[in-house]
């Protein structure tokens, strides 16, 4: 496994690779790794000869710059993690790497009202940072198939019309959610829950659980207050939303019987982090989601 810091040496190890026709996976990350990240490794192995991760906690896409001060970089670990897992290349580059003077990288981009919904009400811009850095790595890697994860459910929507709105030559793999044994998505965040936080936060997929097992019994309506009642009723949980959306606009549905691919999401606060969540509830397979 090798780790490169520079565009120019990664692209020069790219293209050898390329000539001799092997197929190249990318999975974007901002690094302090645990088991859901390495499935998505584990995918791009089984499906490609050469699988890069990058590591790179990304500025434009944080709201508050205490949360991105915050955030755990955990490099030395990470490299630990990939190389047991497989990972040909480890691509952890600066800031002036990814965003270099002169060069111009905002998207002047209408996302069609997918970066309003849910997350964006609640971090403006957002995704328009991410967006912003996943297309800048697939410029600069061009890879075959890029790997996402299921947990990030409006991020990698917002990916997909990405790859479409700029004719991009790569297949979107969305990788299901890995929980710990408690029903806990994992997160990276996970480290800096309380462990009474930790333990309370089983009740986000048990909630989400809930809803889909209800999903025919009671309205769209009843089900969001539901689960906003529940998860408030937990002990240092402020949930700041959950919505039954269609999966392919993201824009909140009244019956759900009206749309084909239903997805349910959450974003909680436990304590000072924050937690987000879903569970599909109906899915015709017209993306990689195999849950």
């Amino acid at each position: 496994m090798e780790t490169i810091h520079t565009v120019k040496e990664l692209q020069s190890l790219i293209s050898m690779y390329r000539s001799k026709g092997k197929t190249v996976g990318l999975a974007p990350t901002m690094g302090a790794l645990h088991n859901g990240h390495m499935s998505l490794m584990q995918a791009s192995n089984d499906e490609n000869d050469i699988t890069i991760c990058s590591v790179f906690v990304n500025p434009t896409q944080f709201n508050e710059s205490s949360d991105l001060e915050k955030y755990p970089r955990t490099l030395e670990a990470d490299q630990k993690l990939l190389k047991k897992h497989g990972v040909n290349i480890v691509f952890a580059p600066t800031n002036d790497e990814v965003y270099p003077s002169g060069l111009s990288t905002r998207l002047s981009i209408d996302f069609q009202g997918l970066d309003n919904e849910m997350e964006g009400e609640f971090r403006p811009g957002h995704f328009v940072g991410v967006a912003q850095v996943v297309k800048r790595l697939l410029d600069i890697v061009t890879p075959d198939t890029l790997y996402m994860g299921q947990k990030d459910f409006q991020q990698f929507s917002i990916i997909q019309y990405v790859l479409n709105h700029y004719n991009i030559n790569t297949k979107l793999r969305v990788i299901p959610i890995m929980r710990e044994h408690s029903g806990l998505a994992m997160s990276s965040r996970n480290v800096r829950l309380t462990n009474e936080h930790k333990s309370a936060a089983k009740e986000i997929y048990k909630t989400l659980k809930y809803v889909k097992r209800h999903k025919y019994k009671s309205s769209c309506r009843e089900l969001e207050n539901y689960a906003m009642n529940r998860l408030a009723k937990v002990n240092g949980f402020k949930p700041e939303y959950f919505t039954i959306a269609d999966g392919n606009t993201l824009q909140s549905i009244n019956d759900i019987k009206n749309s084909d691919y239903v997805v349910a999401c959450t974003a909680v606060w436990a304590g000072e982090v924050r937690l987000i969540d879903n569970i599909i509830l109906r899915n015709p397979r017209k993306l990689d989601i195999f849950v």
